[in-house]
């Protein structure tokens, strides 16, 4: 993450993926439309995971990512994307705000 993107709360409007860029292995730089970039490791989320993922496994393949500009996220050829949320939160280490756990409620 940049240096100066090194906020710990979630931003007001959710961001959304603007550029991506393959790095090593299974890695991604990405930036967002607030200003802020990082990289997140796609390795433990793709490989052996089969289905849609499968593809995703081949490095060439994994390497033809783009940025779906009408979702704000990435895809691949395949038609397999990722929640920008996600994305971000993987990249920011800022949770997700309506992903935390929360003690359920239960109702008799």
């Amino acid at each position: 993450m940049n240096e100066e993107n090194t906020t710990n709360h979630w931003p007001e409007q959710s961001p959304r993926v603007i550029a991506v860029r393959p790095g090593d292995r299974y890695r991604l730089e990405l930036t967002f439309d607030n200003g802020v970039s990082g990289a997140v490791d796609l390795e433990g989320w793709l490989v052996g995971e089969g289905g849609v993922m499968a593809p995703l496994a081949d490095r060439e393949f994994f390497r033809q990512v783009s940025v779906d500009e009408e979702a704000g996220t990435i895809r691949w050829p395949n038609g397999v994307d990722l929640c920008p949320d996600v994305l971000y939160s993987r990249a920011t280490g800022i949770p997700v705000p309506f992903a935390r756990a929360e003690r359920p409620t239960i109702v008799r």
